[in-house]
């Protein structure tokens, strides 16, 4: 999808702050973080969410496998950190593109409070 946000990032079309890169995935600084530590990892690919045909297992299974390598590199792995899929309107998914939110920082505890 050539409007799409996140595509546009993954082609270097928009500057984001990336933090990792491959050929399939990229992981960039959130610009309205909700933590102090808060990562987009995204395929390069458009992938609408993980109900899209496209999130095929490969490409899921290396996203996630991604995930604790992206937050020792942040300095998240000796306290922890949050990692977060939304799917859908009312799964909160504000952005039309598969992207696992990676949060840290601060206490992550859910429901806040």
């Amino acid at each position: 999808m050539s409007d799409c946000i996140f595509c546009k990032i993954g082609r270097h079309e928009l500057a984001s702050d990336i933090v990792y890169e491959d050929g399939e995935l990229v992981a960039f600084k959130d610009i309205n973080p909700v933590a102090p530590v808060h990562v987009l990892l995204i395929p390069k690919k458009h992938v609408s969410s993980l109900l899209d045909e496209g999130a095929e297992e490969g490409m899921l299974g290396r996203a996630l496998a991604l995930v604790p390598r992206i937050a020792r590199q942040l300095g998240l792995a000796e306290k922890g950190f949050r990692l977060v899929v939304n799917t859908g309107k009312e799964g909160g998914q504000t952005v039309g593109h598969l992207h696992f939110h990676i949060l840290g920082g601060r206490d992550m505890l859910w429901p806040p409070g």
